[in-house]
This record gives structure tokens, sequence and C-alpha cells, in this order.
């Protein structure tokens, strides 16, 4: 059937049996506008932001490259990225002064992770009485999460503590959380791909949501009779989109089932964490599908995504690295350590070249989902073994709805706040914001 000229609202979703389901952008929803051009809230692609962490710095020898603006080489470290090259930035020069100690002695992994979205000093407590400032994250979700179902998501890949003493004096909250909604009001990241999976779409904590994981059906299956009338309104067209999107949702359930029914897998000195994927690699790219997922089902707007806390020790047997991650990261110059550390931060940016390459693959309007998002990848640290805090390793990727100039390496001035690209990013989300921690004034060059 031939589809009416009424349009469908952008906030149409199926539903059934407690379920819910958010749709892709359809070619029903009205025309498709650059977010530069102009386009309102209802026929603008929207623009969407991530913020991937890793911990303990990086190997910056074989990160930087050696030729700003346009014409540079990938380091090795990147060199996975080399694929999407044209749809990446590299940023060297910004800082998170609020990471540094500021006469509050050891720490630098907590003030690491806390500092980095929020540009604020945390205070040195291992007690109930922490205090940080608003992360980058929460600013856009307070003024446009109530666009999405889920005003922001937070996720990670190791469970982390929200009291006692982790590093120095510090609460563990500040090492393992990297969403912060108020001073006061840190968001835990949820590490299990299927209590993901429910709170994006799903499902209630009714009996009836216990018998329908029992039977294990598909959510798909329960929303049906609803997207079988939708598909009456839809062209050809956005019927294939519909399908594609409907088979990305059952891939992700049945890999979750999948992983659910694997045995655990020792790993030498490092407990399985229970009720996620026992392998380290599975359980991040499960992740980055999930985030994958959220932003092409406008499902949320706004992901934060800790692959492991600040100073996280975890062993890296399966690239021939047994040892754990912090202690290698205090090498000392040892030629050995670095060229482990490398293998390590390599392994992180493979991981972020799925989640790329992922949002590349799916098409939206004129372009792919990837160029209508700003995904950000760091860390608080550059070096591990000196524990600083400037020039600190940084890639935005995407296009930003048309507002980003990837595919250059951009060099900014010693010292400049990490805080200003936030401030830069909040306004490519229509979001006004006076100020992230210690940010001094958005970014030029971009």
């Amino acid at each position: 059937m031939v589809r009416t000229t009424s349009w469908i609202s952008r906030r149409t979703a199926l539903r059934g049996a407690g379920a819910v389901v958010s749709l892709p952008w359809l070619e029903a929803m009205g025309p498709r506008m650059a977010w530069a051009e102009g386009g309102t809230a209802e026929t603008a692609a929207p623009n969407r932001m991530a913020f991937l962490y890793v911990p303990n710095g990086i190997n910056m020898t074989d990160w930087t490259p050696q030729q700003e603006g346009a014409e540079f080489q990938l380091p090795e470290i990147l060199k996975p990225l080399e694929p999407l090259q044209s749809k990446l930035q590299v940023l060297s020069g910004l800082t998170a002064d609020k990471a540094r100690a500021h006469g509050d002695g050891g720490g630098d992994h907590a003030r690491a992770l806390s500092a980095f979205l929020t540009g604020s000093q945390a205070l040195k407590t291992d007690g109930t009485n922490i205090r940080l400032g608003v992360s980058v994250d929460q600013a856009a979700a307070a003024r446009i999460g109530d666009r999405t179902r889920l005003s922001s998501l937070e996720i990670g890949c190791e469970h982390g503590a929200m009291a006692g003493n982790c590093d120095s004096g510090y609460s563990c909250v500040y090492s393992s959380t990297m969403a912060w909604r108020s001073a006061t009001q840190p968001l835990p990241k949820e590490v299990n791909p299927k209590l993901v999976f429910d709170r994006m779409f799903g499902a209630d904590q009714s009996p009836d949501r216990a018998r329908r994981d029992a039977r294990r059906r598909s959510i798909l299956d329960y929303v049906r009779e609803d997207s079988k009338h939708l598909s009456l309104q839809l062209t050809p067209g956005d019927n294939r989109k519909l399908d594609e999107y409907f088979t990305a949702i059952r891939e992700i359930e049945l890999r979750i089932e999948r992983v659910e029914k694997l045995p655990p897998v020792k790993t030498p000195d490092y407990p399985v964490p229970a009720g996620v994927p026992a392998e380290y690699e599975t359980h991040i790219r499960l992740m980055c599908d999930l985030v994958a997922l959220a932003f092409q089902s406008d499902v949320t707007r706004v992901v934060t995504f800790v692959l492991a806390n600040e100073g996280s020790n975890r062993p890296y047997p399966f690239i021939e690295v047994p040892e754990g991650h912090h202690d290698l990261s205090h090498h000392g110059n040892d030629t050995g350590k670095k060229e482990k550390i490398r293998k390590i931060n390599l392994f992180h940016i493979r991981q972020l070249s799925w989640l790329l390459e992922k949002l590349n693959s799916i098409q939206e309007g004129t372009g792919t989902l990837l160029d209508h998002c700003m995904v950000a990848y760091g860390s608080g640290i550059h070096d591990g073994n000196a524990h600083n805090h400037e020039d600190l390793p940084l890639l935005l990727a995407g296009g930003g709805c048309g507002t980003l100039t990837p595919g250059r390496h951009v060099k900014f001035a010693s010292e400049t706040p990490l805080s200003n690209l936030w401030l830069s990013m909040l306004a490519r989300m229509e979001v006004s914001w006076d100020q992230i921690g210690d940010s001094t004034g958005p970014l030029s060059g971009l």
C-alpha cells in the first residue's frame, strides 16, 4: 500500500505487552534538513554525543601525528581507524587542569576520570561527602533529555564501587563514574548488556515481564501487531529501513542470550563479573552495538561509556599482556613495558573502530549515523608513568550534523582547557550552557 501524505510523528513508538520500541528516522517523519541549515527540532537530523573513556594514559609516541591539518598520517596506535580517517579529528594540546593535585597530593587516577567531563576538582574524601561538578553529558541531558525515551545512558565494562577509598584517599566513585548530574549526584554506569537493553526498550518489573523472560521471546514479538499497522503507512524504502532496524535488534537479543548461556572463562587474577560476557572484547563490542542501536532508535542522544575504570589493573592475556594495566603504566621508560602498553592502547582503539564502523554503516537520510554524531574518545592522563594531565590523548569522530570539519589533526595552544571542547560540543547540540568546570569559551577550528 502506498503511504498517504500525512506525516508520522518523530516520537512514534511501537508498543505492546509492556514493551516499547522507538523507531529509527523514516522518510514518513518529514523532510530531512541539515542542522547547520537551520532545520527545526522535528525536521532536522538529530545530533548525538558519546564520550568513551580509557584509563591509565597512552603511549603517546605512537599516538600523536607528526603533521597538522588534513595531510596527516595516522600513527601506529591509530592505524585501525584509517578507513574512517576522513571522519575523524585527532586533537592535541588540551589539558584537564582540575585533574592535577593543586595541593591535594596523590590521587591522579581518581581526579583524571572525575575531572574529564566536569572540568572540576574533586573534593578529596573517601566518605559520603563527595563533591565535584556537572558533567557535559548531563548538561546536554538537562536541556534535550525530554526529547527522547532516556535523557542519557551511562554504561561501562567494569563494576565500580560507589564508596570507600580507591586512590590515595579519594572515594571509589571518582575512579569509576564519568557522569555527574550535580556536584553531589554521580550517575553509576550499567555494565550488564541485558539490563542496558531492557532499559532502552522496555520493560517493567511486573510478573508479566518475568514470564516473558522465561519464554525468551523477542521484544519484537510484543510489538508485532503495532508494526504491521505502521507498515501499511510506509513507503517501500521506509519498510526496508524498518526491517534492517528490527534485524539489528534481534541480533543483539540473540547475542545477549548466547552470552548468558556460556560458561564463565577463568582469567588469571581477575574475577569475571557476574551477568556480563566473560570475554572483555565481546563485552565491549556488545555495548558498542547497544550505543549504535540507542542512537539509531533515538532512545537517547547522550551516552557515556567507561571502557575500564581509571586505575584499572585488568590484565590482557588475550593480546599477550598477562600483567595488570595499571602496573604496566608505571613503566619507568622500560621498553618492554611500553610495548605492552602500546598493545593495550591498540586493543582499545580497535574497539572504537568497531563502534565507528557500526555507526558509519547505518544509513540516515543522505548520510550515515556517524555523520550525525560526535564521538569523543580519550583519557584524563597523558602518560601513566608521569601521571600528567596536559596534552591529553583525544579523538573526536563524526560530522556533528555538518557542524564539524573532520579528517584533520588539530593542535591547540598549550594548556587549553579540555572543557572548552565540551562547550563546543554542547553548542552543536543546540544547548546553551555558560560554563563547564574550568572552561573559558568554545574552541574555534573544529
